[in-house]
């Protein structure tokens, strides 16, 4: 009983102890392709603004302005996305002029690495990326 018993509590004990998985880079957004979907867009402005949030978190300033920089890339591309849902579709370049506003901000902040208009700026990030999302 022994035999078994000790070669699976080390199994177990070494599947509990692994890393989690890295996040997955995000693909570039083709520059002259077609537009995405609003949701792809969506869901890809969440990956960045919980990237930036991590990386303020762990003092990574360089990692927080290139989040921000995507950030911002992203909410160009936003103001010509497809299939947006109806509540969004007539005040969407305001909104996504709004969150590509609120990168630039984050990226500035980031540089001068001033920790309380960062928790500000990502506050104010995270509450409007919140808001674009597609459903209710």
């Amino acid at each position: 009983m022994s035999r078994v018993l000790l070669p699976g509590l080390l199994f177990l004990a070494c599947a509990g102890c692994q890393l989690p998985p890295e996040q997955v880079p995000l693909k570039p957004l083709p520059e002259n392709g077609p537009p995405e979907s609003y949701a792809d867009l969506i869901g890809r402005a969440r990956v960045q603004a919980t990237s930036a949030n991590e990386a303020f978190y762990i003092n990574q300033w360089s990692d927080l302005e290139e989040a921000a920089k995507g950030l911002a890339q992203t909410a160009q591309y936003l103001s010509k996305a497809t299939q947006v849902p109806a509540r969004h579709k007539d005040i969407l370049p305001v909104e996504a002029g709004d969150l590509g506003k609120q990168a630039e901000q984050l990226r500035e902040a980031a540089k001068s690495q001033d920790v309380k208009l960062t928790t500000d700026i990502l506050q104010r990030v995270n509450l409007k990326v919140r808001e674009l999302r597609p459903e209710d």
